[in-house]
């Protein structure tokens, strides 16, 4: 596994070559994740609802990411996303393009350190 330094490096230098497999692991070998409800644009994301976007969001927050870091954590579903504007699919990542950190909110602590 990548440190946390090495990921968020990776966002500005390589984020091509990021996946969201590998955002997953290191923040699940870093924090407890507690689920959480968030709201994000017009979608609100129940507890248990969409973890994994709630332990990204949660994290490039903490690590104060840009809109573009945070996106690149996403990893090939932001790829695929960006490949198909018009697309319906990875509600999450869409809403967050449009609203940016203007649209997240959190209804709790989602990551705690280990």
């Amino acid at each position: 596994m990548i440190s946390i330094d090495a990921l968020i490096h990776s966002t500005s230098e390589s984020p091509d070559s990021i996946d969201f497999a590998t955002t997953l692991a290191v923040i699940d070998g870093n924090y407890t994740f507690t689920p959480t409800a968030f709201k994000n644009g017009n979608a609100d994301n129940k507890a248990g609802e969409n973890s994994g976007s709630c332990k990204l969001f949660a994290f490039a927050e903490m690590f104060q990411l840009t809109a573009d870091q945070t996106l690149a954590l996403f990893g090939e579903h932001y790829r695929s996303v960006r490949d198909t504007p018009d697309g319906t699919d990875h509600q999450n990542i869409r809403n967050f393009i449009a609203q940016g950190w203007e649209g997240i909110e959190f209804l709790g602590e989602a990551l705690s350190a280990r």
